[in-house]
């Protein structure tokens, strides 16, 4: 059953159109994966489904009793408040019919009311039907329901009592889906909501868009969440929405054999075209010598049927292939050893005095031409043991040794390694990297997919996904033979993921990655190390093989 038609929308943002004539039927148990590069429109277009924009033209279409949930990128929670509590805030339509059975009590309680038998019945009818309205709506259970949705998506009950100042993004995402759904809205659309995660968390809101009673669209650029949840894939590019059935390993293949059927019809018919208009100059060329009528005719017959062709939308587009970056990263041979940790323990003093340890003596050797996987919660450390291994923080103790051909480049997941240049253009860093003229970093600038407006204006004022384009690009200058990448496909689109993962697949040198991007680590890492209650542990493969090795699925 169909819950929401989208009809033939216009939308333009900022004097720029977005789509033009968009249309989309979403299904009463839909999954659907909702994918493009960035800038497509897709938060756009769900705006435009939630009724938070108004398209320029079209119109939306859904039945009176369907109600939209919606997650936003950014969640902003109630500051002074624990963790319970704000998951507790009642859904619209409970909120409404608690707020009109308050109401009512204050009526009883008014002499104008409790005096007049009418007004007085009255009420008491209006208090039932709200009273039974609040019931079907779950009230009486709302705080047992909300307790248990935070269970399904991951949390402790000792996680309830944290102030909601100290959830981490990821954190906050998950109690908003878990005040969004205990309203149970037909339609969830969730707009990536699986940023900030771990992976156990991942784990579990896979798990809980699987059970969910109700269809749901989300955005993301994890592919493994959408192979595991998807059952279609919505792409949005160039303003066209295509949709292709199945999960995004099987959109992936299907993509890219109907771009090169379309290339192979387009080459097709434009050689049949250029026949054609061939054809049309010998007919008129004719009719000019000869003063042939009968060949005027078929020249303006065969010129009717081109025009029929493009009015009839006969047309077939060539296939643009998307601007990507250029990344190549050729750091050289290095040490054998390249990275080497031997009885490394760290931790802060905490406010007795005491030292709370993050870990506790950790061996690991990365050699020369190893990728590397580190993965772990939130918390356990990862984030720290990169900045060990930087050399902005001392080990309590043991050694971190990086061998002596080894040239180390860092990619941050904050983008700190672009600190100091907020103000200066993308020009500015290139020429400081390297010694080219202006037009020499333009051209390894475009060749990363940014704009000439881009490459002058100050690096602060760039995206996330802009910013690590840059940062990538500094990283490939700079010829690094150790990659240390905390984070590296967080604000990429998917194609730009991808043309990372290539690049480090033709590297020569060694990789060591943090990363909750699983698609990434299965495509890249040879081995993986989970960091875990201040422990290494090493599993050979990628992350598919990491869950196999623990139990969390059969081999």
């Amino acid at each position: 059953m169909i819950i929401l038609n989208v009809n033939n929308i216009t939308v333009n943002f900022a004097g720029r159109e977005i789509f033009r004539n968009l249309s989309w039927a979403i299904g009463d148990k839909d999954r659907v994966g909702l994918v493009g590069p960035n800038g497509a429109g897709k938060s756009s277009l769900m705006k435009v489904m939630v009724g938070k924009v108004t398209p320029d033209a079209g119109h939306l279409s859904k039945s009176n009793k369907i109600e939209v949930g919606y997650l936003p990128q950014e969640i902003d929670l109630e500051p002074g408040i624990t963790l319970l509590d704000a998951a507790l805030v009642p859904p619209p339509r409970l909120a409404h019919v608690e707020a009109e059975i308050d109401q009512l009590e204050d009526q009883l309680g008014q002499p104008e009311v409790y005096e007049d038998a009418d007004k007085l019945a009255a009420v008491m009818d209006q208090l039932e039907t709200a009273t039974a309205l609040y019931d079907r709506l779950g009230g009486g259970s709302h705080h047992a329901k909300v307790e248990e949705v935070l269970f399904r998506l991951g949390f402790t009950a000792d996680d309830f009592h944290l102030p909601t100042d100290t959830l981490s993004g990821g954190q906050k995402k998950m109690v908003a889906l878990a005040r969004l759904v205990i309203g149970q809205p037909e339609l969830l659309l969730l707009d990536e909501p699986d940023n900030h995660l771990d992976l156990d968390a991942k784990r579990h809101l896979e798990a809980f868009i699987r059970g969910y009673n109700g269809a749901v669209v989300i955005i993301s650029h994890d592919r493994y969440l959408l192979d595991e949840v998807a059952k279609t894939i919505a792409d949005l590019e160039n303003g066209k929405l295509t949709l292709y059935p199945g999960n995004y390993s099987y959109y992936a293949n299907e993509r890219e054999l109907a771009r090169m059927r379309q290339q192979q019809q387009y080459l097709t018919q434009q050689k049949e075209i250029t026949r054609i208009e061939e054809m049309i100059k010998r007919f008129e060329l004719w009719a000019k010598v000869f003063d042939n009528e009968r060949a005027n005719k078929q020249a303006r017959s065969r010129r009717k049927m081109l025009e029929r062709m493009e009015a009839n939308g006969e047309m077939i587009e060539k296939v643009h292939e998307r601007r990507l970056m250029d990344l190549t990263l050729q750091g050289g041979r290095g040490s054998t050893k390249a990275l080497t940790l031997d009885g490394i323990s760290m931790g802060f003093p905490n406010e007795d005095g005491d030292m709370d340890l993050i870990f506790l003596e950790l061996d690991l050797l990365v050699q020369h031409g190893e990728r590397v996987g580190l993965i772990g919660p939130n918390g356990a450390g990862k984030s720290v043991l990169f900045r060990l291994l930087l050399g902005q923080l001392d080990p309590l103790e043991g050694e971190i040794k990086i061998g002596p051909s080894t040239r180390v480049g860092y990619y941050a997941q904050e983008h700190e390694t672009l600190g100091g240049w907020e103000k200066r253009t993308p020009i500015d860093l290139i020429r400081n990297i390297k010694a080219v003229n202006e037009g020499g970093a333009v051209n390894h600038l475009l060749r990363f997919a940014f704009t000439y407006e881009q490459c002058r204006q100050p690096i602060g004022t760039l995206s996330g996904g802009e910013r690590s384009r840059l940062q990538l690009l500094k990283l490939m200058l700079e010829g690094p033979n150790l990659l240390l990448l905390d984070e590296p496909t967080n604000n990429l689109d998917i194609q730009s993921a991808e043309v990372l993962e290539n690049a480090i697949n033709d590297f020569e040198g060694a990789v060591f990655t943090i990363s909750h991007d699983r698609y990434f680590l299965d495509r890249v890492v040879d081995r993986v190390v989970e960091l875990n209650d201040g422990a290494l542990t090493g599993y050979l493969g990628g992350y598919t093989d990491y869950l196999t090795a623990t139990g969390r699925i059969e081999g």
